[in-house]
């Protein structure tokens, strides 16, 4: 006899793809109550379909959240779990993904807020500059720190957020040392991050929240923040929302080599997409190097 959880996983594993794929755009309802060319309004078979549309992707939404502890099983129980947000990532979201962590037995270790500076080509000096003195600071205080002698200026600075945020250790619990500390109060002091003055604990989950952009001429700083970031963390899952992972930075980001450091979600700015970037880290290392969302070649749940 197929045991009733299969059946529940499965039902949530349809309702998830229904509210990704047709919700945020991904299916050929998609452009259902958008005027012709000729300016004509849509028919009302076409409202009624759209009206349908919506209303099975908010029972998605909602059927996705009522399940999600279930799914998660408590699987970061007593885990801490760093949330690292990008520029124009919405407050919503920060607050929706930290519930569906604590949903899942996790506490959020802290939040920090990357600065428009820290992702500015025109800082590029004083990331650079900062970036060699902490290094060289930290190589004194710890001649066998796993920092990189020769990472690029972007890298650098990833992996000193993650030496200060984060930690490869999942045995046991890492606190917010003497070098963690002066590598956060200095990023906080040249205005890069914020949130810095709440950080207790070292997690070895990491979420990183992207903000929507298709502009790709910061895409080599966010792949080296990423890689740095990702070398000096246990786990790390980057999410965006569902138009980000169709023609963004997500998908470049996905043809990347820190694509198979990391996981992927998109649809984060819907309960489906926070679900699944939380059942990404439940599921580590199996999600390694997975894209999953409403555009993952991976399917938009890991529930296998």
């Amino acid at each position: 006899m197929i045991p009733v959880r299969f059946h529940v996983v499965s039902l949530v594993a349809v309702f998830l793809a229904l509210a990704a794929g047709i919700a945020l755009g991904g299916g050929p309802l998609s452009d259902l109550g958008r005027s012709d060319a000729t300016g004509s309004a849509p028919s009302r078979a076409d409202r009624a379909a759209l009206s349908s549309a919506r209303s099975a992707a908010g029972y998605g939404d909602e059927l996705a959240v009522t399940a999600a502890p279930r799914l998660y099983g408590k699987a970061l129980e007593r885990r801490p779990v760093a949330v690292v947000v990008f520029p124009g990532v919405a407050d919503a979201t920060v607050s929706a993904v930290t519930e569906q962590v604590t949903a899942a037995g996790g506490t959020v270790s802290g939040t920090y807020a990357l600065s428009k500076a820290l992702v500015n080509p025109g800082e590029k000096a004083l990331v650079d500059t900062l970036g060699s003195q902490l290094l060289t600071q930290v190589r004194e205080q710890n001649p066998d720190t796993s920092l990189s002698q020769d990472a690029s200026t972007y890298e650098r600075a990833g992996e000193l957020l993650g030496l200060a945020v984060a930690t490869t250790d999942t045995d046991r619990k890492a606190v917010v040392g003497p070098i963690a500390t002066t590598v956060l109060q200095s990023f906080a002091g040249a205005d890069l991050v914020t949130g810095a003055d709440d950080a207790a604990t070292r997690a070895p989950d990491v979420v990183v929240l992207l903000g929507r952009d298709t502009d790709a001429q910061q895409d080599a700083i966010y792949e080296g923040l990423i890689t740095g970031l990702a070398r000096q963390a246990a786990a790390v899952t980057v999410a965006a929302d569902a138009a980000d992972g169709v023609d963004g930075r997500l998908s470049r980001l996905r043809e990347t080599p820190v694509a198979g450091l990391v996981s992927t979600v998109d649809g984060v700015d819907r309960p489906t997409g926070q679900v699944t970037t939380v059942l990404t880290l439940a599921r580590w290392p199996a999600t390694k190097g997975g894209s999953f969302g409403a555009s993952g070649s991976d399917g938009a749940v890991p529930l296998g």
